[in-house]
């Protein structure tokens, strides 16, 4: 019998909110709906670094995205790679 394969990937977000002029909140409060996904992430000066089974990164860019555009108008910048570290 063969084990499962988990697929791991690992996405590079940044987040940008148009048109309000609390775009740091607004990037914040998205970051922490990360808590609630079983990933591993870096929050750096202009992106964050997500790490994770397929399935999970995939979740938490939505989370990331739909927390956000609550606040208006945003754009997001994703790369993607499944290549190891």
């Amino acid at each position: 019998m063969r084990g499962v394969i988990i697929i791991r990937i690992h996405a590079e977000v940044a987040l940008y909110p148009l048109k309000t002029s609390n775009a740091s909140q607004v990037i914040n409060h998205s970051i922490n709906t990360l808590q609630n996904h079983r990933i591993t992430y870096n929050v750096g000066a202009m992106d964050t670094h997500i790490q994770g089974s397929d399935d999970e990164v995939w979740n938490s860019l939505r989370s990331l995205f739909d927390d956000a555009k609550q606040a208006g108008e945003v754009s997001m910048v994703v790369t993607i790679t499944n290549a190891a570290d």
